[in-house]
């Protein structure tokens, strides 16, 4: 009795202990997540209310299981995704070259939209947009000479430029001076003709020249990076309208196969001229797998935006919709092109937002950045040192140019300012990096030191006031703020997924191998047949084709003795086919045999020569989706390591709020 008085005791005291403890860590964990604008805390890290609210309600519509559109569902999805994050900072993979490279490039990006003065951007924009209504037919001459070139170069190659230039002025044919004067290579052949271009497709003191010479006459002498130009203006015409087309492909991968791929489209395209519908052929024999999924839709472009100019000449050549071409040969194969649509072209405010993401990329954004950057001095206040130009220009030796010049950062002037924003300090000690880093990219000598430094410094004081206003926006701006950490965070995740999952099952066979063998009854083929397949508008050729199949003859002998070289009547193709496919017929029997089926608009002839039935795949039949497979299940045991590696705390009052 005493030691079980004893015994009761001990575990008592042992139960009011733990007690204690429990209390005070629950006090503890509470105390964490004393701020009701906490959701949760990782680690003892905050995750806010406001994050996850901003996050569900931009991402809520993305999601496909409705279970998941509930908050509190979406909120382990939540947890999910800051755990990874969380994980990519312990593993530094927010360290990486790569990572920095690409977030660096999208932050640079982003702060244009913040950048740009609206005023400037609307007049930049509205210009391009005025552009793209016309297209400009011109000629011009070259004269080459690089921007790095000696002046004596330079004027050599100006004197030349302007000889040429009086002399079509004079009335000589242009023509003829760019063939025996111009240095671009192909003025030989055209004579200098560059056909029809637009906006953004020509270097832009080019477009400029283009667009503000009259038609007949010879521009003004002007310089690019390629050298000096004289233009002319031959034609001008209105931009034709994007369209919406349609299409049939027979694919060749050798130029041996042109020939009998040819054939092929030519039967398809007497069946069109014939009555037969589009959408039928395009199922039964578009190799384009794409937008045979679509019924052979493209989608919508305008003129100069496929890689195929032979395929849209005929395509915008088409003048009704339901009109369709010709065969047509591109690099990909033979085409048949069909009209969907006309557009009329966009308006200025349906184009704007696309316009503007093509100028930042362009030339044309030079203009808006000098005026931004006036527009950061005057917003900051702005204080400048010139004297700091002459004061390198006796510190910096001919070292440079062997790209060899460095510094004595430790120089008590290195601490000296070099200009000033807001209350950021820029010293000569940032200039001094700025120019070792610059030095690399020269190639002559043909400037003096001091020219280089001038140069030198606008560049440094331009980067350096574009990263002051990208670091104060990101305090200052809450959505752009928002934007990049969503960035951040996707490409930390992305290049976490990429290390600890999506390279482990690439690199694991083996355990790819043993996942298929223990889930081989998650991949399983319906019943399949080998089968030839022929479709006609005719039922009198649909039965006389079963006739000859049932003889024994093979497609090609059936195609050769029913169709003329004036009349296609019928078309075969050959596979092995899974219930369902598109080609076979509706009411198909998977039968031995041949049989006709009649549908709304033909007849189909199908003989079938085998009957596979319903059986597992094969692995390397399948292995694409095994993969798939196998990464969401090794993705499922992380997360669970996850969970137990980090701490998640979360706030009771906050949740049940949401």
């Amino acid at each position: 009795m005493l030691f079980l008085h004893s015994h009761k005791k001990s575990t008592y005291m042992k139960d009011i202990i733990l007690r204690i403890f429990l209390l005070i860590f629950c006090i503890s964990a509470t105390a964490q997540i004393k701020d009701k604008n906490v959701l949760f805390t990782i680690d003892n890290e905050p995750v806010t209310v406001a994050e996850f609210e901003r996050v569900y309600s931009k991402n809520i519509n993305l999601v496909k299981d409705e279970a998941q559109k509930d908050k509190k569902n979406y909120l382990e999805l939540f947890v999910n995704y800051k755990l990874k994050v969380k994980e990519a900072h312990t593993q530094g993979l927010h360290l990486e070259s790569d990572f920095i490279n690409e977030y660096t490039k999208y932050r640079n990006e982003l702060s244009q939209n913040y950048l740009y003065e609206q005023e400037i951007t609307e007049e930049i924009i509205r210009e391009a947009y005025d552009r793209l209504q016309e297209q400009v037919r011109a000629s011009h001459i070259l004269i080459l000479v690089s921007q790095d070139a000696i002046p004596s170069d330079t004027l050599v190659a100006y004197n030349k430029i302007k000889e040429i230039r009086d002399k079509a002025v004079a009335g000589e044919d242009f023509t003829q001076l760019a063939k025996t004067y111009s240095e671009d290579p192909s003025a030989k052949d055209n004579g200098g003709d560059l056909g029809y271009f637009s906006a953004f497709q020509m270097v832009y003191p080019f477009e400029n020249a283009a667009y503000n010479t009259p038609v007949g006459q010879v521009s003004t002498i002007l310089r690019t990076s390629y050298g000096y130009h004289i233009l002319k203006v031959n034609d001008r015409r209105a931009m034709p309208e994007e369209i919406t087309a349609s299409h049939i492909m027979i694919a060749h991968r050798q130029q041996s196969e042109v020939e009998n791929t040819k054939k092929q489209i030519d039967e398809i395209y007497q069946r069109l001229l014939q009555g037969e519908d589009f959408v039928t052929l395009v199922k039964q024999f578009s190799q384009d797998v794409a937008s045979a999924n679509r019924d052979g839709l493209i989608g919508r472009f305008g003129l100069g935006r496929l890689n195929a100019p032979a395929f849209e000449e005929a395509a915008f050549a088409l003048k009704n919709p339901g009109d369709f071409s010709e065969p047509v040969l591109s690099d990909f194969g033979w085409h048949i092109a069909y009209l969907v649509e006309r557009h009329p072209h966009k308006t200025y405010k349906e184009y704007r937002d696309e316009l503007f993401e093509n100028i930042k990329g362009s030339d044309r954004a030079r203009k808006i950045e000098l005026s931004e950057l006036d527009r950061i001095k005057n917003i900051y206040g702005y204080q400048s040192y010139p004297e700091v130009v002459d004061y390198f220009s006796e510190l910096v030796t001919d070292s440079i140019y062997l790209r060899k010049w460095d510094y004595d950062s430790q120089h008590p002037d290195m601490d000296k300012i070099a200009f000033s924003v807001g209350t950021q300090n820029y010293t000569y000690r940032d200039f001094a990096e700025h120019i070792k880093v610059a030095q690399r990219r020269i190639r002559t000598n043909d400037k003096t030191i001091k020219e280089l430094l001038i140069g030198y410094h606008r560049d440094f004081e331009e980067k350096s006031l574009k990263e002051f206003f990208k670091t104060a926006l990101e305090k200052e701006n809450k959505e752009y703020s928002d934007l990049l950490q969503e960035y951040r965070d996707g490409l930390l995740i992305y290049a976490l997924m990429s290390k600890n999952i999506w390279e482990k099952v690439k690199n694991d066979s083996i355990g790819l191998v043993n996942y298929y063998n223990k889930n081989k009854n998650n991949y399983v083929w319906e019943t399949r047949v080998q089968a030839a397949i022929g479709s006609t508008t005719d039922p009198l050729v649909a039965e006389r084709a079963k006739q000859l199949l049932e003889e024994g003859a093979d497609t090609e002998q059936i195609t050769q003795t029913l169709n003329t070289d004036e009349r296609v009547v019928i078309s075969f193709t050959e596979n092995r086919f899974e219930l369902g496919h598109p080609a076979l017929p509706p009411g198909f029997k998977p039968t031995l045999g041949t049989s006709t089926y009649q549908t709304d608009s033909h007849y189909v002839v199908v003989r079938v020569t085998e009957v596979l039935p319903v059986g597992p795949k094969e692995f390397e039949e399948i292995k694409g989706k095994v993969s798939s497979d196998y990464q969401n299940e090794l993705e499922q045991i992380w997360m669970q390591e996850l969970r137990q590696k980090y701490k998640v705390v979360y706030n009771k009052k906050a949740l049940r709020k949401l």
